[in-house]
């Protein structure tokens, strides 16, 4: 096909939105569908070559030995527990070994725990840092506990020097999912680097987007081919030790990405710096814009990032002051209907979702205080990867401080 036709084919399929400020825009490129469209006429669309160059230079520019692609995050931190838990592992975790996971977390970093044999076991987290509570962490360490899934959430994370004093005091492993926070770099590493595995996901909304895809990385030779072996029905074939063909080394599923997916990550991939920068800025204007008006009186706090942290965000978090909390229900409703879109930050106190009840992980009714006033007072907007318009600041400002 002809590179113009397709790129008429492309502009045509673009709907601009007047008026409404959309949680994440369409940030796909005409390079991006291109770059795609090249893997799909090629016919080998199946996870190739375009996969392999994305996992060399992902683990290249995060700063990992290793880096493998999977078909989502949610497969990223299947894969890293499962690994915890393989036989091919050194000292790998027993079923009923405890697992602690922030009380404020994406069901697919919870489950995990559950399906690989293992205890989950909730920490609070804090309201200010939107990340678990290193002080509720340390209560709830015990002999069982062998690891900690670290949600960094929004871009944000928690006091990364005092969780690594506890991880190799306690000879914890840690699971570090990033899924939220691709870029994020605290004293000068990126997130998802400094415990045994990190998870990362390209979702549509995240700071980089393949449609769907994620990464899993991590610096253990022997963790690494564990890896790939569950990626892939647990077959050697890609190892430097491959002894035949179809020769099963371990378990295993069927996480693997496509090319068309690598190809397209990998070309947004490239514009990761500045998709932060921009997201930055649009960050500083929307809440410069707010403290400004005539109309602000104090509605809303806002969280900032951790010290050491070079943020990469994924939303703008909101917490509603007790003021105008009781108002909550009624706003995001007026704020959807009215062209803001929003969303619960991540998915609320984890602890009250139905699945909890069904799979009695929560049996002795323990409360967390730090993820209830998330819930309570939390909601989030889009942070965009496109300079944001005065327009759409000042319908920010009209529709947000009219609560």
């Amino acid at each position: 096909m002809n590179k113009k036709i397709l790129l008429k084919m492309i502009d045509k399929s673009s709907i601009s939105k007047k008026n409404k400020y959309l949680l994440s825009p369409n940030s796909f490129s005409n390079d991006d569908i291109i770059k795609a469209s090249k893997v799909l006429f090629s016919k080998k669309i199946t996870m190739g070559n375009i996969t392999k160059i994305f996992e060399k230079k992902f683990a290249k520019f995060i700063g990992s030995k290793y880096a493998l692609m999977v078909n989502s995050g949610s497969s990223a931190n299947l894969l890293a527990m499962f690994a915890l838990i393989n036989p091919l592992k050194k000292n790998y975790l027993k079923p009923g070994d405890e697992c602690l996971i922030p009380a404020l977390c994406w069901s697919t970093s919870l489950w995990p725990i559950v399906q690989a044999g293992l205890r989950p076991k909730f920490v609070d987290v804090d309201p200010m840092t939107l990340n678990i509570s290193i002080q509720d962490l340390k209560k709830k360490i015990n002999k069982r506990t062998k690891a900690i899934m670290s949600v960094h959430v929004l871009g944000n994370t928690t006091n990364m020097d005092e969780l690594n004093k506890i991880i190799k005091k306690k000879k914890l492993f840690l699971i570090e999912d990033t899924c939220e926070s691709l870029g994020s770099k605290y004293s000068k590493k990126y997130l998802g680097t400094l415990g045994d595995f990190g998870t990362y996901s390209f979702y549509y909304s995240h700071q980089i987007t393949a449609g769907e895809g994620g990464m899993v990385v991590c610096n253990d030779r022997k963790n690494y081919e564990i890896l790939h072996s569950l990626r892939a029905h647990g077959w050697d074939r890609g190892l430097k030790n491959k002894k035949k063909n179809f020769n099963f080394i371990n378990s295993g599923f069927n996480l693997r990405p496509t090319d068309v997916c690598a190809a397209i990550g990998l070309n947004q991939f490239k514009r990761l710096n500045q998709f932060k920068r921009i997201r930055s800025r649009n960050r500083i204007k929307i809440i410069k814009k707010l403290k400004n008006s005539k109309n602000w009186d104090n509605q809303f706090t806002f969280i900032d990032p951790i010290k050491k942290l070079e943020p990469s965000w994924f939303g703008l978090p909101i917490l509603i002051n007790k003021k105008y909390l009781k108002r909550k229900k009624r706003f995001i409703q007026y704020l959807n209907k009215n062209g803001i879109e929003t969303r619960p930050i991540i998915s609320g106190n984890f602890l009250n979702q139905p699945s909890i009840k069904l799979y009695k992980i929560n049996s002795k009714n323990e409360k967390f205080k730090g993820a209830q006033e998330i819930e309570d007072r939390g909601f989030f907007i889009g942070i965009h990867v496109d300079n944001i318009s005065e327009k759409e600041l000042n319908l920010l400002e009209k529709k947000l401080l009219n609560i």
